[in-house]
């Protein structure tokens, strides 16, 4: 759901970045191992596509600050070096997976994923509630057969809504989980966002407001 991209390449952290969020993930990018653990610190990712040559703090440094405080985060490391040594040595470290230099990107997007199906928050791929069907593999959606044409952002909303099995989500947790670091807490990003998925979900209405706290499916 959550992603950092952890690449000093610039153009290549921001062509990930892109097909990431075209895939339906909230995507932050950093070009160093100090603010990648800065970012890792400040926020819950679900993977981090971790170069292992990044300056300042190698990617290995990295790897080993996420083992060492018990993170829940996924690691994708990458590198330039694609021998077996390298990928041993890599998954030692405490890596999940390990994808050599250059790759194919529909391979990345697939590793990711599974990446986040193995996460601390496992949810199974068809979500089912009320006449709503949500598929997390096809990143399909439908409402009593009919198709919902949902942007990423409201495909994240409502597979969390989903997921949190009737139980309220709090805005700041939407917002933690379906934006980036670059969002406006301020801003009423989640409340336009809710009104246009409410919008596309039709009547009778699904998701209640509860004053002061969140929303619950």
């Amino acid at each position: 759901m959550r992603v950092l991209v952890a690449e000093d390449e610039e153009i290549l952290a921001e062509l990930i970045a892109t097909g990431l969020r075209r895939a339906g993930f909230a995507v932050d990018t950093v070009y160093s191992g100090d603010a990648a653990i800065a970012y890792l610190s400040l926020h819950d990712y679900d993977v981090v596509v971790l170069d292992r040559d990044l300056p300042r703090v190698h990617g290995d440094d990295v790897a080993r600050h996420l083992v060492a405080n018990g993170s829940r985060t996924r690691i994708l490391m990458l590198t330039a070096a694609g021998s077996m040594e390298d990928r041993v040595a890599g998954l030692d470290l405490g890596a999940d997976d390990y994808l050599p230099k250059p790759f194919e990107f529909p391979e990345l997007i697939s590793r990711v994923r599974a990446l986040r199906r193995r996460s601390a928050r496992p949810a199974p791929p068809l979500l089912e509630k009320a006449g709503l069907r949500l598929d997390t593999v096809r990143r399909t959606a439908d409402r009593d057969g009919r198709d919902l044409d949902l942007s990423p952002k409201e495909f994240a909303i409502l597979q969390l809504l989903l997921e949190a099995d009737g139980a309220v989500v709090s805005a700041e947790e939407l917002l933690e989980r379906a934006w980036d670091a670059h969002a406006d807490p301020f801003t009423g990003a989640v409340r336009v966002a809710m009104s246009k998925l409410r919008g596309k979900l039709g009547d009778p209405a699904l998701i209640r407001t509860v004053q002061g706290v969140g929303y619950a499916l």
